[in-house]
């Protein structure tokens, strides 16, 4: 007979030298569905591919993007850690990522100066292809939305997808290029306006210069 026992949702993806009797502060308060993810095997988990991923997008289905399990373990841990350090994820990313005083103003119009824009990786990037570059555009601007169901206006969405065109399109085939702004359920950051930009196969040494070098988070040493 097969034991009966079911692990904690905490202790899945968790290495041996980790693990604990108790849920860690750091995952408890966890809505259903992240529990959920938390305690999926990696090994159980589909990486999106970009026909999937642009699907997704041209869908509006923006819940469906999930990250990785053990990586949602290591987000939460990291966030955890930040909230008690800065007081916010979005002190951090302010201080820290972006480097811009409070309060932010910009200097002109929508993406009319670059000193209002800042490219860089997504941090905690979701359980897709390696070979997709996912990179978040913070902007000092306000990015118009309407004020009964929160969409973007459609001013606002052509400005954005002028700039990505410029920016992104440019340099990449029209059709390796997806962008979407979350909705704010999903935000994980509403202090400062920011947009995603999904990118299929770049050359590395495009993606180096529009990041001016950046590394996500993700990426460096457990913090």
């Amino acid at each position: 007979m097969g034991s009966l026992d079911v692990i904690p949702f905490w202790q899945v993806n968790c290495p041996q030298s980790e693990l604990t009797a108790d849920c860690p502060p750091f995952l408890m308060g966890l809505s259903e569905k992240d529990q959920r993810i938390v305690g999926t095997p990696d090994a159980a988990f589909s990486v999106l591919t970009w026909d999937e991923v642009a699907a997704i997008i041209q869908e509006n289905r923006l819940e469906l993007f999930q990250r990785v399990p053990s990586e949602l373990r290591r987000y939460k841990a990291f966030t955890f850690k930040l909230a008690r350090q800065y007081g916010s994820i979005a002190a951090f990313v302010l201080k820290e990522r972006l480097r811009w005083q409070e309060p932010i103003q910009p200097r002109a119009t929508p993406f009319q100066n670059v000193h209002d824009i800042k490219i860089l990786w997504n941090d905690w990037p979701y359980g897709i292809d390696k070979r997709i570059v996912h990179l978040v555009v913070w902007t000092k601007f306000e990015l118009k939305a309407n004020s009964t169901t929160g969409d973007l206006t459609e001013q606002a969405r052509t400005e954005i997808d002028d700039f990505v065109t410029r920016t992104f399109r440019s340099r990449v085939p029209a059709n390796h290029v997806m962008w979407f702004r979350n909705w704010a359920a999903l935000k994980s950051i509403h202090a400062v306006e920011h947009f995603h930009v999904m990118i299929f196969d770049p050359d590395p040494d495009f993606i180096r210069e529009i990041t001016h070098g950046d590394v996500p988070q993700c990426d460096k040493a457990d913090l």
